[in-house]
This record gives structure tokens, C-alpha cells and sequence, in this order.
């Protein structure tokens, strides 16, 4: 469905900054079926945007603009009275340290919190951190905290970060783009409303488990007026509310983000929703939570593999032999070469597709089930190819 809708946007070909047309009001559904789903209340604001790295990058703005203490539209950072500080584990997405150099602030300013030993970050280490900065007279900015890792699909404790975060008057972001639609589940959803309850900004990826083909990302932001003030370049005199009845239509989009030119990204995602239903996006998040669980179950039982870490719909694992040849302790440096030999043939043989990632200096084999035609059929499909692999290495 979404690829139907895909044709149908191109062939419409809308200008979505802003105006007084049909694409325009179906992204602001969009926008507010999300803000319904993430908890948010009406005085936020969301945008479609192109993913993860550009919902960060915006909200990360709005961070800059509302917790500097400059005015750091005129006159930029220079006269920032004290150096700035922004808090991230290992385990978070490299696209925030992205928009925080691009921002201007530098990668020095990113403390790197440690984790925990489910790989989540330490929220006494956070707090360390933190003091240790405000005692140096250094100003902390944001915290990016998770909701579903890259790497292992690990969830912050988002409430506890929450709670500093609104003790210190520091800007919390909670990077939600994979992980985030997990929210509609019975399992999660409890934890990671209560989660983003406490966020000033939410990203979420439509385009990762709802679905969606590429490119759909999405931003929330709590302050819609912060969001609007730090990208409007129309005159605070003559803004005004808008009206659906008028040529210019509602407040246009392009005063919440950086993009003047904005594809009709909204028609996939509302036509996504509304052939699936959040009913069937459940099940289907679901679903692809529980093969995960047969996956790691799998591994477990196999004697040739080992489990490494698991969460979400993120498992992962390498291959360790068996017998008196297993590629374990002193066998480290084996161990590496014959997994990322089986990583190689699996992927160019077409059987499975599956990724690689450190973790605590391990090289593993990374699954993250995020297809919604995904069956035990194909998991057993995947451990019988590394298996036949592995042996024939």
C-alpha cells in the first residue's frame, strides 16, 4: 500500500511547505494519529521529515535555540558565556553526534555515558556526568536517550533520565526511530509511554517497523511554539494562527524545520495506516517480536552458536564451533575471522539478510526482524545457512 501511495504522491506532485491543499491536511492526520500514539498533547508539534538522522538534527535545534542562553539565531554561538555539554552512550545512534557538530557545538562537547550490562545507559553514570559539568561551569544542553538501540534493541531507563533531566533544566530527546513503534504493543507500551511522557522531543521512524517504504521519518516536538521560533523566518507581527479557509492556509510547515521544498511524504503513511489499521501494525510488530524470541531460543539450543544479547526484534549472536575446536577464550581472533566469512557468503548468497556490530569489543552477527511477512520458516532458514556456513569455514 505504501508503494501505491509512493506512486500516487509523485504523480500528484505537491509542494508540502505549506499552503491550502489536500497533502497539506493529510500530513497534519498524519501528525496527529502520531502525537495520539506517542502521548503527546496538542500543544506539540511533529513534521515528516526524511529519518532518524533529520528528525534529530531538528530537534536537536530546538534544543540549541530554547537551553543555550544565546540567541543563537543572530548571533550564533560565539558569545555563549560557558562551553556546552550533550549526554549519549556508545550504544546511541552516530546521527546524533551529527547534528550536534553541525549544530556547532563540536563532538568535544559529547560526554559518553557508560552502560549497563544490558547495554542501557547508566543512569548514575548520567548523573556523574552532569554534576562533574556544573561544577566546571559547563552548560548541558540535551540528553539523547534511547528506545530501542541499533545495536541490541536496548531501551534506556527513559523515566529515571526524565527525572534528572527536568532536575537540571536539560533539553531530553529520545531517539524512538527504530524502536519507537513498539509503543502499540501490549509488552512495551505501558514502559515507553511512561517513557516519552518526560521527552521534549521524540524521533520516529515510519520507514523502520510501521512499514513504510523510504523515506519517512517524523519529529515531535512538546514546545510547538520553541520548535516554530527556532526555524520561522516570518516576522512575529504577521504570524498568526491560520485558517483552513484562507489562501495560505494553516501555519506552514516549513516554519517548524529546515526544509522549504517537502515532498508529499504524508500519503504513503496515511495510506500505510489506513489499509493496516494500528490493529494490524500491532499484531504485525508483534509477531515480528515473538520470531525474534523463537531466534534467540534457536541460538540458545545450538551448540554451534552463542547468544550475545537480544531486544526488541534485534538478536544477537555468532557462531562458535563446537568441540574441542570451539572459537572461544584464545580462539577470539578465529572466531572473528570465520564469522565475518559467514556475514560475506550469507549476504551475497541471497539465502538471509542480516548485519554485523560490535559489542564490548566482540565482533557479532546482528538480526533485526522488522518484515511484517517474516515467518519461523525463514528463522530456521537463517540458523540452517550460518550453521552450513560456519562448518564448511
Amino acid at each position: 500500500m505504501g508503494v501505491f501511495a509512493d506512486a500516487l504522491a509523485a504523480a500528484m506532485n505537491p509542494s508540502c511547505a505549506g499552503g491550502n491543499h489536500a497533502a497539506i491536511y493529510v500530513e497534519r492526520q498524519v501528525i496527529r494519529w502520531f502525537r495520539d500514539m506517542l502521548g503527546f498533547p496538542d500543544s506539540s508539534m511533529g513534521l515528516l521529515v526524511s529519518g532518524g538522522s533529520m528528525a534529530t538534527l531538528t530537534a536537536l535545534a530546538v534544543a540549541r535555540h530554547v537551553k543555550s542562553g544565546v540567541d543563537v539565531r543572530a548571533k550564533g554561538l560565539r558569545d555563549a558565556p560557558a562551553p556546552f555539554s550533550f549526554y549519549m552512550t556508545s550504544e546511541g545512534h552516530t546521527c546524533a553526534r551529527k547534528a550536534i557538530e553541525l549544530l556547532g557545538f563540536g563532538s568535544e562537547s559529547i560526554r559518553t555515558i557508560p552502560t549497563d550490562d544490558d547495554y542501557r545507559m547508566r543512569v548514575d553514570a548520567l548523573a556523574s556526568a552532569i554534576a562533574e559539568d556544573r561544577a566546571r561551569g559547563v552548560r548541558p544542553i540535551a540528553v539523547v536517550a534511547t528506545a530501542g538501540t541499533t545495536n541490541t534493541g536496548a531501551i534506556d531507563d527513559i523515566e529515571a533520565v526524565a527525572l534528572l533531566c527536568r532536575q537540571h533544566d536539560i533539553w531530553l530527546h529520545v531517539d524512538a526511530a527504530y524502536g519507537g513503534p513498539a509503543i502499540l504493543t501490549a509488552e512495551y507500551g505501558t514502559r515507553l509511554r511512561r517513557a516519552f511522557a518526560g521527552a521534549d522531543s521524540v524521533a520516529l521512524d515510519p520507514h523502520k517497523w510501521m512499514f513504510v517504504p523510504v523515506e519517512a521519518g517524523f519529529v515531535i516536538v512538546r514546545d510547538a511554539g520553541a520548535m516554530r521560533a527556532t526555524f520561522s523566518l516570518v516576522p512575529p507581527y504577521i504570524r498568526s494562527a491560520g485558517s483552513p479557509t484562507g489562501v495560505y492556509g494553516l501555519p506552514w510547515f516549513s516554519e517548524y524545520g529546515f526544509q522549504q521544498t517537502r515532498g508529499f511524504r504524508a500519503l504513503k503513511v496515511w495510506m500505510t495506516i489506513k489499509h493496516a489499521g494500528l490493529g494490524g501494525l500491532k499484531s504485525a510488530i508483534e509477531e515480528n517480536i515473538a520470531l525474534a524470541g523463537y531466534l534467540a531460543d534457536r541460538i540458545r539450543a545450538t551448540p554451534q552458536l552463542e547468544l550475545i544479547a537480544s531486544g526488541l526484534s534485534v538478536v544477537c549472536f555468532r557462531y562458535v564451533g563446537g568441540g574441542s575446536a570451539a572459537l572461544q577464550g584464545p580462539n577470539e581472533e578465529d572466531a572473528v575471522r570465520v564469522n565475518r566469512a559467514i556475514l560475506d557468503r550469507l549476504q551475497l548468497g541471497g539465502d538471509a539478510f542480516i548485519t554485523s556490530t560490535e559489542l564490548k569489543g566482540r565482533f557479532v552477527l546482528r538480526a533485526c526482524i522488522v518484515n511484517y511477512r517474516s515467518t519461523r520458516e525463514d528463522v530456521d532458514l537463517l540458523i540452517d545457512a550460518v550453521l552450513g556456513i560456519g562448518a564448511a569455514v
